[in-house]
């Protein structure tokens, strides 16, 4: 992708020292913070970097491709007086990026309808417009249960080893808008995908799915390998984000934002701040980790007066499982709500292993019901958390006193909870449930329960239910 040339800017020749992927510059005038610079090896290669710290003597560089081959003697440094831009325009959906915003998919640069700095800006809480329209993923794990409105924040959180690449991927086939406005989705629907340390094969298996399927005419991929260099994933999801911003925000567009995976995005953070001598937090965090991840989640929302949205599912890896480490932990801070994946449920072979009972929509409830989902969405939802939660009470019991012990109500709650995991929330893969689809399925294995059970549902509903079948 063609870069902006650099209008006058200060150069000096030498560096003071390096240390992992800084370097660290002596006698720069008015250098500002977050400042690009463009960094000319002895070789004659030529590197891009952006300025972390400023001092009065001295200025701290972080240089994107690695510092291999910089001699402290030798190199030059031209700071280029304005922050890291990246065009932007229409054309990059349908196209593949690298981490920094530049075509891998071997066609021509798309041509930059404006330069967009990559750390966006912020939006005025006051013009803020609350969610109130969902997107329609076609999982009824999310859909039925954890429903994702245009303009959340909604993360998954998953461990190593757990099929959320396919998950990630099954999003942005499906995902489409939701309601009325399913039939303007071609026209009006983007997803703007971003992947941080992936392997080669998740990074062929993304291009392969998206390609195979046609999603990829309304997908904008951004791909930051396993072995490109570390400091590059800070700029991904950035990057990502300045595009779906000018999408939502300039073209009127409803982008969806899937960024995986954010614990390589952390530990790429944590080893800057490593470099930098910074004084650790938690588990060798930054202590700013909180502010950081802000800067990215909420650059999420929908601007009341201008038609577009952006929506962002940040998926992470908890290592070991252990939802209280500081990039889960501070995540469900910031967003509102989790998607939750069970290894205990992957291992029983239940796609997608979606733990509802931990998991949680916060707007949810918004987003659904008469005029948005169905009427009886709410309670329908309700009666599925009740009865599935009583069922693990039912299991507790069960391991203690023997499942011939328990009482016939007990029995049938066992086939509900069985039921639910087999039928509501497994799906094949390339399985796209509509949302009546999703409620029919509920009713279905609610069904298995007695009609006094169902606490949560009206009598009317109960009723209605019943006369259709």
């Amino acid at each position: 992708m063609t870069e902006r040339v650099a209008i006058g800017g200060q150069e000096i020749i030498g560096l003071a020292h390096v240390e992992g992927p800084l370097i660290v510059v002596e006698g720069g005038r008015n250098v500002a913070y977050d400042e690009m610079v463009e960094i000319t090896a002895p070789d004659g290669r030529s590197l891009q970097g952006r300025v972390l710290e400023v001092g009065l003597e001295e200025a701290v560089i972080e240089v994107f491709a690695g510092t291999s081959g910089l001699s402290i003697p030798g190199t030059r440094v031209r700071f280029q007086g304005r922050p890291l831009e990246i065009p932007v325009s229409l054309e990059m959906l349908s196209r593949v990026f690298n981490g920094r915003g530049e075509p891998i998919d071997g066609l021509p640069a798309p041509l930059a309808e404006r330069w967009a700095d990559i750390n966006g800006a912020p939006i005025n809480p006051t013009v803020r417009a609350y969610p109130h329209e969902h997107i329609e993923t076609g999982i009824s794990a999310i859909d039925g249960m954890n429903t994702l409105l245009r303009g959340q924040k909604l993360p998954i959180f998953s461990g190593s080893g757990l099929s959320h690449d396919q998950l990630a991927a099954q999003l942005a086939r499906q995902a489409r808008l939701g309601g009325a406005d399913q039939e303007d989705t071609a026209q009006r629907f983007a997803i703007v995908f971003a992947a941080m340390g992936a392997r080669h094969d998740v990074a062929a298996y993304f291009r392969q799915s998206f390609a195979e399927s046609g999603a990829l005419i309304n997908v904008a991929m951004f791909l930051n390998l396993a072995d490109d260099p570390p400091i590059e994933r800070l700029i991904t999801p950035r990057a990502a984000l300045t595009l779906a911003e000018h999408l939502a925000f300039v073209h009127g567009m409803h982008v969806l934002v899937i960024l995986t995976d954010m614990t390589n995005y952390c530990e790429a953070l944590r080893q800057l701040t490593s470099a930098r001598n910074e004084v650790p937090g938690r588990k060798g965090y930054p202590g700013y980790m909180y502010s950081d991840l802000a800067s990215l989640y909420e650059r999420t929302g929908v601007i009341r007066g201008l038609p577009g949205s952006i929506t962002q599912v940040p998926i992470l890896t908890m290592p070991n499982d252990d939802i209280t480490h500081p990039v889960p932990d501070l995540t469900a801070y910031i967003t509102e709500g989790q998607i939750v994946l069970s290894r205990d449920m992957s291992q029983e072979g239940i796609y997608p292993p979606v733990a509802v009972l931990p998991s949680l929509s916060r707007l949810m409830k918004d987003g659904i019901g008469k005029g948005r989902t169905r009427e009886d969405h709410p309670h329908v939802a309700s009666q599925l958390y009740a009865a599935y939660a009583h069922v693990q009470d039912v299991k507790a019991l069960a391991s203690v006193i023997g499942e011939e012990e328990l009482s016939s109500v007990d029995r049938l709650y066992l086939e509900f909870g069985q039921a639910f995991e087999r039928k509501f929330i497994s799906q094949d893969p390339y399985e796209n449930r509509p949302v009546a689809q999703t409620l029919d399925i509920a009713w279905q294995v609610l069904s298995l329960l007695p009609r006094d059970e169902l606490t949560r549902l009206t009598e009317e509903e109960i009723e209605a239910h019943y006369a259709a079948s």
